[in-house]
């Protein structure tokens, strides 16, 4: 989503109060459970980074989650949220207005109930000679943005400090999309545009080492974006640092397949059994959405200009044009199940605008279906297909990911 968005957050409940009026009747149990659209507000976490009001201690990854921490891996100047947040007072008064006014779709399978899928070990039993191009992968657009309303939000919230991306894994995600914003001390916090997710890199490295350890069958395909632009809308990165290839290198240690994190030549697509344990690092993107360098598998060198292996168009002006979206969606998946099984396919099921917020493109608004029950619907109907590649979701439902999983 573009970072001028952010900018036009506080208009949220302007856009979404007509459609409220015309919300879907009330949840089911399962829906009370999982479509509020923010559990829990950042203005609390984001009042409580004040430099004057905080001990350094409070914002160590490590402390903040300490099952998941591994010592030699945390870096104690990981953080210094302050300077990556919106003032409190404003973040206070868009992210609660916004999430009350926007409406709230009942959960379903396709869509908000994430918590009922439990698949931690699928990839287990496939062969080590599966090649990753073959593989049908549930993944997580904008994988940790859970805080900055309505216009922002694209995951449910199950905690900060990387418990909703342990959520995920354990859901069975396997696909992950990380932005980054370059922060004091040359580390990573995490953000989608001008908000601070309560959350930084540390924190996604040691939710990730922590469960592959504990599911070495896995693997986990690892997109990560510079966040920061520095335009209106945007986050700006903390000046007098390293280059952003600098400091990811920083971070490289044996949780990562080392062909993927080399900057001089990218890697092949490799098969299941080279992977089992490990963060493949699909692509190293800049703010302008070119790759960085040579990181990543080399068949995502052009990602970013024009491949067709690649669906990412996020503009959807309006709610009646979701069902543009959803055409995109289809039409990638029928390519990617009749393509080439070498070539890795990406199909983000996102997008978002003033007039069409995240929620709504994936769980539909008035009278327009959303992308997740329309493509779980496709993908139970058959229609022939063999794979569906790498798909990002927001908001993604239990079924929706048990259907992606079951083509493999």
């Amino acid at each position: 989503m573009k970072g001028s968005l952010i900018v036009l957050a506080i208009l949220a409940p302007l856009v979404a109060a007509p459609t409220a009026a015309l919300a879907a009747p009330a949840p089911t149990p399962v829906a009370a459970r999982t479509a509020p659209i923010a559990a829990q507000t950042g203005a609390a976490a984001e009042a409580a980074v004040e430099p004057a009001a905080v001990n350094p201690a409070a914002v160590n990854p490590a402390a903040a989650n300490p099952a998941a921490a591994d010592p030699a891996a945390v870096d104690p100047a990981a953080v210094n949220p302050a300077a990556a947040v919106v003032p409190a007072a404003k973040a206070a008064a868009i992210e609660p207005v916004a999430a009350k006014a926007a409406a709230v779709l009942a959960a379903d399978a396709s869509y908000r109930t994430l918590s009922s899928a439990s698949h931690p070990d699928w990839m287990r039993s496939l062969p080590d000679s599966t090649r990753l191009s073959v593989l049908s992968i549930p993944g997580t657009h904008n994988s940790m943005s859970i805080h900055g309303g309505a216009l922002t939000q694209t995951q449910e919230n199950f905690g900060d400090s990387g418990a909703t991306l342990a959520r995920q894994l354990e859901a069975g995600i396997r696909m992950i999309d990380i932005r980054a914003r370059v922060n004091g001390g040359n580390t990573f916090t995490i953000h989608h545009g001008t908000f601070y997710q309560n959350a930084n890199f540390t924190d996604v490295l040691n939710v990730l080492r922590t469960f592959l350890a504990a599911h070495p069958g896995e693997t986990v395909v690892m997109r990560l974006k510079q966040e920061c632009t520095g335009e209106i809308g945007s986050c700006t990165d903390v000046s007098g640092q390293k280059s952003f290839p600098d400091i990811f290198d920083s971070y490289v240690s044996s949780l990562f397949w080392q062909p993927s994190v080399t900057r001089a030549a990218a890697a092949a697509t490799p098969t299941l059994g080279a992977i089992r344990g490990k963060v493949v690092l699909a692509v190293l993107h800049g703010a302008f959405g070119g790759p960085i360098e040579r990181y990543g598998l080399a068949q995502f060198g052009q990602w970013g200009n024009g491949s067709p292996y690649i669906q990412d168009n996020y503009s959807v002006p309006n709610i009646g044009a979701i069902a543009t979206k959803r055409d995109q969606v289809r039409r990638h998946l029928d390519a990617t199940s009749a393509g080439d099984p070498a070539t890795m396919y990406v199909n983000f099921t996102s997008g978002a605008s003033l007039f069409a917020q995240p929620q709504q493109v994936a769980g539909g608004a008035l009278w327009v279906q959303g992308v997740n029950p329309f493509l779980l619907g496709y993908l139970n109907e058959g229609h022939g297909l063999v794979r569906t590649g790498m798909v990002l979701l927001d908001f993604p439902g239990a079924g929706l990911i048990d259907k992606i999983i079951s083509y493999n």
